[in-house]
C-alpha cells in the first residue's frame, strides 16, 4: 500500500469546496494518488464539522467526497501497537495521544505518508509525515 493517511487536522477541511488542500486531494486522487482514512479520524472529523453553523452544507460534502477516500481497518495487534508506541515515547518525556498512536501505528504499518499539522507525530521514529495546509 502506498499513498496518504490523513490526520483529522486534514481530512475535516476538505469538506470546504474552494479550499486549497481540497484541490489538491483531489488533483493527486485525478493523477493516481490514494488518500486513506481510520475509522477514529472520521469521528474526529465529523464531530468538528458537525460543531460549525454551515454541519449541514458540509455533511453533504463529507458524504461525497468520502467514497473516495479509503478505509483503513485495524485490528487489535494494532491497538497493541499503538499501546507500545505511546509507553516508548512516554518513557522518553514524549506523550502522544491514542488516537494519535493509532493513526501513527496505520501509517507505518502501512508505508503512507501522514499528512498532518500536528507536530506532536515528530518524535515517532521512522514516521513519514508533511504538511499540505502550509502550502
Amino acid at each position: 500500500m502506498s499513498g496518504y493517511l490523513l490526520d483529522s487536522n486534514h481530512a475535516g477541511v476538505l469538506v470546504t469546496i474552494t479550499h486549497p488542500l481540497r484541490q489538491r486531494v483531489t488533483a493527486c486522487m485525478a493523477a493516481g494518488a490514494v488518500f486513506y482514512l481510520i475509522v477514529p479520524v472520521i469521528t474526529e472529523t465529523v464531530f468538528g464539522f458537525r460543531m460549525l453553523p454551515c454541519a449541514r452544507q458540509n455533511a453533504q460534502e463529507w458524504d461525497s467526497l468520502r467514497p473516495a477516500l479509503a478505509l483503513i481497518d485495524m485490528d487489535e495487534d494494532d491497538a497493541l501497537n499503538a499501546a507500545s508506541l505511546q509507553v516508548r515515547l512516554r518513557r522518553q518525556g514524549r506523550q502522544l495521544s491514542t488516537v494519535d498512536a493509532l493513526i501513527a501505528t496505520m501509517a507505518l504499518r502501512y508505508d503512507l505518508v501522514l499528512l498532518t499539522t500536528d507536530q506532536d507525530f515528530d518524535p515517532v521514529p521512522s514516521l513519514s509525515a508533511e504538511n499540505w495546509m502550509s502550502r
